[in-house]
């Protein structure tokens, strides 16, 4: 309120020298935000006086609040004067304009006034003027979103969120938000889909506009013509075609379909073949002072015509045209080769005495060092270590049924019919597998014994030889990959160790079953491989033969170069079998993923028995989605045939794991004890091939199986044996360590490496080994295995290795083998498949299970979350962590209550409800 016009001011201050006041601070505009007053302030020096006047009116003076300094530089007054304005008063004033206050300020020359400060009540609308209204565009074509905030004083500043995130336009030149409030994306991309809401605040309040759903969708695009193909008819009148395919782009968000024919056909006349035929020979030509004559023909009657075949036959004939009656240097043709051929005859007669003298010599000094050796050490091999060291090289003989292993050292060896084979300790498949099986190098043999003196052995299997038959086998194995072993206490430590008798022994990794409608799962025992069928991929009432197979002989895909196989070669068929959704096959792998150091593809081998690559695994393609796990790629196909992982190390860091693995048995000498160290891939079947091996020649697993981290360094592998007990065993000097160069290693796969160490003991009456296993690669990763174990197979404690068993259900069909049940599978996809203003739909349902890239694959299934939903089942098949999926569900938002009960084919309330099902 301001003063009466009665109450007097001062108009006029007693003359004195001085200046005029000046204003230090003048009163601002100022916002009434609710019921809050605001305060003016002003400042002038000199100033003997100061006053407000508010819509010229004086302010009463009691409402002003002073205070009064001095100014130290030139000692003048300065006076600073406060009033307070409240909303009531804004409210009352009824005028031309805006309410306003103006201070006014005397000194000794006279008055000043300030500016006039304009006094508003704040205020936003609820209602947007302009709503921003859902588009769908073609992919890089202009997108504008318009915005009218609600009315307010001061105007609404507008900010744009995409899917609840604020737009920076700073930060992405395409996205334009200065154009009065619009929002413009110049040139619209796949990843500029989603929800996009307009915000508008200012000093009072926010308020959130409706969402606009922006779907980006491209339209199909024809590829290039192929080739015109061959005509069809050979001969005559046919047809030829060419075609091409609408994959450039693909249609994807709802795109148009390619428009126009996809294949093409044309007649076509193909000439008929002619084939060559000779014409008549020529007549024999003169007698040549070689006493012979010739004659020649050509293929032109006709000549070959239109891809007509070349004549058969020669061209040109000779013969003698003198029946042997000939003369050359005035000596008769047959006392010519007469002499010719006694020459040779001498030639080859000196030449067979003096192999036969050589021969001889080599058998006397070999029968020699063989007694020498006999003598010494009342064993069959010959030993060079001595001189080696390090990894070493031996050699071994194979000896004649009844030799009885040559274990007595009177008898002496049957050297007509013994062979010598050099090779080193560290045997790798194919080559000790066809040692340790019924091979055609060892056919008439009934024992094979290789051993270095009498401490150093390497057992191919002195025992029956009915051990050895047959091909790899089969067996149960930890499964998991090192992550889900199972832990029981046994010699008063932690320890896993496998159960070598529980193994299965057939000789085929393959898998069949049958399935319909409902679909399932198809698993190869204890290997890691699995084929998820889902509900509905195969037609209503039909039912399919499926098999699931892993290839043990020898792989037909031979890596060029540095590449590797990661894991096993696995057939899923029948091929002519076509299913209407993508199928989920998992396939081990042994790389520590990183896209750094590695390229890794899927290839597919063709009907003529060709590889061709089907795609990188970081590649963008909608024909197929590859998911990598650390141990394992789950990979989304169309179509059955036989598929596997190729690694292309792109850097020395590629890292491919190696599970290293210690064996042990009693050899027939009961003196000695065999270790045999095995590196392998570090994937499931890899390990299985190895233990069912190992079972067959009697082996006990010794030590839980450790992690080698190799690296592709071309730095070599090092096997040594450590702290062997000095006075109860022994090992030969020098044998101790092998290495194997870096070539072997690394491209070993997927056949394992081993290498193999004897001991020997001091006393019978000694049964406990204890020591220690070291695997490192030089300048890299180390691994120490602690052997404590009896050697008496009556005392050693079986201990069973605990992991994923699935030997018992190879196949699962209908809704047993999956882990959501139907019913609620159903809803998620009918809730999530569905645009939604807010953005949560199938794409964040991918985000949240960690899929994350080549989403446009999704895009292009009628239920893209059908299909995330068939990659969780199959990423999850032995833990069905339904607890993370149904987080991720209420992290988005959708779900209304947590996991309660449920069974798998009612749904008790009508929210997602999960429940654990087989102790899940």
């Amino acid at each position: 309120s301001g003063n009466d016009n009665s109450e007097a001011l001062p108009e006029s201050i007693p003359s004195a020298p001085g200046t005029l006041p000046h204003f230090m601070e003048e009163p601002d505009d100022a916002y009434i935000i609710k019921s809050n007053p605001i305060v003016l302030r002003c400042k002038a020096m000199p100033a003997m006086q100061i006053f407000f006047k508010c819509n010229g009116e004086w302010v009463h003076q009691n409402e002003h609040v002073s205070e009064e300094s001095m100014d130290e530089t030139t000692g003048l007054k300065v006076r600073e004067v406060f009033i307070n304005v409240t909303r009531q008063q804004v409210e009352d004033f009824h005028g031309p304009e805006d309410y306003w206050c103006q201070c006014v300020a005397w000194s000794h020359l006279g008055t000043s006034k300030s500016r006039k400060a304009s006094v508003r009540i704040a205020y936003l609308r609820k209602n947007f003027e302009q709503d921003p209204q859902g588009k769908e565009v073609p992919i890089e074509g202009m997108i504008v979103l318009h915005c009218r905030p609600p009315e307010g004083v001061p105007a609404a500043e507008v900010e744009w969120l995409k899917n609840e995130e604020p737009i920076d336009s700073n930060l992405d030149e395409n996205i334009d938000t200065r154009a009065d409030h619009n929002l413009i994306i110049r040139q619209a991309r796949l990843s500029d889909s989603g929800n996009y809401t307009c915000m508008a605040a200012n000093i009072v309040a926010k308020r959130r506009s409706m969402s606009a759903t922006v779907v980006v969708y491209v339209n199909g695009g024809w590829s290039s013509w192929t080739e015109w193909s061959n005509c069809n008819a050979r001969c005559g009148r046919g047809w030829q075609k060419r075609s091409r395919t609408c994959t450039n782009p693909a249609p994807l968000n709802g795109g148009a379909f390619c428009e126009g024919m996809s294949v093409q056909k044309i007649t076509c006349t193909s000439l008929c073949p002619v084939d060559g035929s000779w014409e008549v020979w020529s007549e024999w030509s003169v007698c040549s002072p070689e006493c012979e004559h010739l004659r020649v023909r050509e293929c032109i009657a006709p000549p070959p015509r239109n891809g007509g075949k070349y004549c058969e036959g020669v061209s040109q004939e000779s013969e003698n045209c003198t029946e042997g009656l000939c003369i050359q240097d005035k000596k008769p043709l047959h006392e010519i080769k007469s002499q010719n051929i006694e020459t040779a005859s001498d030639i080859a007669l000196y030449s067979g005495l003096g192999a036969a003298v050589i021969a001889v010599a080599v058998l006397v000094v070999g029968v020699t060092l063989y007694r020498r050796s006999q003598s010494e050490y009342g064993v069959d091999v010959i030993d060079s270590s001595a001189l080696t060291g390090g990894f070493q090289t031996f050699n071994f003989k194979t000896v004649r049924q009844g030799n009885s292993l040559l274990l007595n050292s009177s008898m002496q060896p049957d050297l007509t019919v013994s062979r010598t084979y050099s090779g080193p300790i560290c045997l790798q498949d194919p080559m000790d597998k066809e040692l340790m099986t019924e091979s055609s190098l060892f056919n008439p043999l009934s024992d094979i014994k290789v051993k270095v003196q009498s401490s150093f052995m390497v057992s191919l299997g002195v025992t029956e030889r009915g051990e050895y038959h047959g091909k790899a086998h089969s067996g149960t194995f930890p499964h998991g990959n090192n992550r889900a072993f199972g832990t029981i206490q046994a010699r008063n430590k932690a320890t896993y160790i496998q159960n070598l008798s529980s193994l299965s022994t057939t000789s085929e990794l393959k898998t069949t079953a049958i399935f319909g409608h409902l679909g399932g799962r198809l698993v190869v025992p204890n290997t890691g491989v699995s084929l998820l069928i889902p509900h509905g991929a195969i037609p209503e009432e039909s039912s399919w033969e499926i098999y699931l197979a892993i290839t043990q002989k020898e792989s037909s895909l031979q890596p060029e170069g540095t590449d590797v196989l990661l894991g096993p070669e696995v057939t899923c068929g029948p091929s002519e079998v076509t299913l209407s959704t993508p199928f989920a096959l998992t396939i081990p792998h042994c790389a520590q993923v990183n896209s750094e150091h590695w390229n890794i593809h899927l290839k597919k081998r063709t009907q003529q028995g060709k590889w061709e690559e089907v795609m990188s695994v970081e590649e963008e393609t909608t024909s197929c989605y590859c998911l990598l796990d650390p141990y394992a790629c789950h990979i989304l196909l169309n179509s059955f045939g036989t598929y596997a992982l190729i690694g292309e190390p792109i850097s020395d860091c590629a890292v491919r794991q190696l599970k290293v693995a210690v064996f042990g048995c009693l050899s027939c000498n009961s003196l000695d004890y065999n270790l045999r160290v095995y590196c392998m891939d570090n994937t499931p079947c890899a390990f299985q091939e190895v233990v069912s091996d190992e079972r067959l020649q009697g082996g006990q697993l010794l030590e839980e199986p450790r992690l080698l981290h190799f690296k592709g360094n071309t730095f070599s592998l090092q096997i040594s044996v450590l702290d062997i007990p000095p006075f109860l065993w022994r090992i030969k000097p020098f044998t101790a360590c092998q290495e194997v160069p870096f070539s072997r290693v690394w491209c070993s796969s997927p056949k394992p490496l081993h290498c193999a160490f004897s001991l020997e003991r001091y006393s019978p009456a000694t049964t406990q080994l204890a020591c220690k296993v070291c695997v490192r690669q030089v300048k890299g990763h180390e691994q120490v295995l602690q052997i404590q174990t009896s050697i008496l197979e009556n005392e050693r404690e079986t201990i069973t290795f605990f992991a994923h068993d699935d030997s018992n259900f190879p196949a699962q069909m209908g809704p047993k083998a999956f882990k959501i049940p139907y019913s609620i599978r159903q809803r998620i996809c009918a809730t999530f498949d569905t645009p939604n203003a807010k953005g949560k739909d199938w794409q964040m349902l991918a985000q949240k299970n960690s899929i994350n890239r080549n989403l446009s694959y999704f895009a292009t299934q009628s239920s893209p979350s059908a299909v995330i939903l068939d990659l969780w089942e199959a990423r999850h098949q032995h833990d069905g962590d339904l607890d993370s999926l149904a987080c991720a569900l209420e992290e988005i938002g959708r779900t209304h209550s947590k996991i309660s009960d449920i069974t798998e084919t009612e749904v008790e309330e009508p929210d997602f409800n999960y429940s654990r099902q087989n102790g899940l």
